[in-house]
């Protein structure tokens, strides 16, 4: 209509178009208010385009490195198993020693078991003296408070190693992955003793009394450090196992609560509990039925740095073994 009028009557047509062109500039001027906005809005991510992708092509990389990971540890010098503050603060110590193979084995989809949190759903994690001497090693920041020190957030202390443990060469970790039994074997010289452990899918393992026969597999080890924690669905699974066996006495379970007394015994009784077999954290207690520590975590570090060394000592003692075997093998031959 407004056109119209326009083309009829020439003085009309300027009240005609004159909003047209009010329009106009108000349109140019909001114009540069539009890319300021857009410029104060912007981000180095706007317009970011993935590489093109095959979905066989995700799914061939992951199953890949996977079974390979399987097959090159079916044998390994140590296996961890349980990835809790004990057994990540083992396998932190034995990635010093990269000739060692070392494959661990944790049971829950996130590593860490209790680590992530202090104690009754906290944040902060306390460690006693003198082991907070590892947290600077590890360049962890915490607060002394004379005894002992605390870490903000437990979790920052378990990311932290967990992060050391995952990029060591020697290191290789199966999570979600249970451990369900124990590898026995037996000879002249050292009796029985462990050698390896049972493996399954956790889901697999907590399934069993629901589904049809389901086997396991196996991963053959020198020496096995033992860390599943304290009792539970599937913790102390280790003692508990060999009590079983008759390969121990009994496995009498942790006692109650003494800080003072716990955290000691723990580091004291890291120990190669029967040949083969090592056992750290809070397993130790289950077996020693020494009083439990609450949430303080020295002990869990430093009894899992010291199982390191005790498998060490074990595969040097092994070799040994196997060098004087030879030895008397050839003297039997040149007889």
């Amino acid at each position: 209509m407004a056109c119209a009028v326009a083309s009829s009557f020439a003085g009309k047509a300027v009240v005609a178009t004159q909003p047209r062109r009010t329009a106009g500039r108000r349109a140019v001027a909001a114009a540069p208010r539009a890319a300021l906005e857009a410029q104060r809005c912007a981000t180095p991510f706007d317009g970011y385009k993935f590489e093109p992708i095959r979905e066989s092509q995700i799914s061939r990389a992951m199953t890949r490195r996977y079974f390979k990971a399987m097959d090159e540890h079916a044998e390994v010098d140590v296996v961890i198993v349980g990835a809790g503050s004990a057994g990540l603060a083992c396998a932190y110590e034995l990635s010093k020693y990269p000739d060692v193979k070392v494959a661990i084995i944790e049971q829950g989809v996130a590593p860490g078991g209790g680590a992530w949190l202090g104690g009754q759903l906290f944040s902060a994690m306390c460690i006693r003296k003198p082991a907070h001497t590892l947290l600077d090693e590890l360049q962890v920041p915490y607060e002394d408070d004379g005894e002992f020190v605390v870490v903000r957030h437990a979790a920052l202390m378990t990311s932290t190693l967990l992060s050391k443990v995952l990029k060591a060469p020697n290191i290789t970790m199966f999570n979600a992955t249970a451990a369900e039994d124990l590898i026995v074997k037996q000879d002249e010289k050292r009796g029985k003793y462990v050698a390896g452990c049972v493996t399954n899918w956790t889901l697999v393992s907590l399934n069993h009394d629901t589904q049809m026969c389901m086997d396991p597999n196996v991963i053959e080890a020198k020496v096995m450090v033992s860390s599943c924690g304290h009792d539970g669905p599937m913790g102390a699974a280790g003692v508990k196992r060999l009590a079983r066996l008759g390969m121990i006495d009994r496995a009498p379970g942790m006692g109650a609560l003494d800080m003072n007394t716990a955290e000691d015994a723990i580091v004291d009784q890291t120990r190669e509990i029967v040949p083969g077999m090592v056992v750290c954290g809070m397993e130790v207690a289950e077996v020693a039925g020494s009083p439990r520590m609450g949430p303080t975590f020295g002990a869990m570090f430093i009894s899992g740095q010291k199982a390191a060394h005790v498998a060490l000592n074990t595969l040097r003692r092994q070799q040994q073994e196997q060098a004087s075997d030879k030895e008397q093998q050839k003297e039997l031959v040149s007889a």
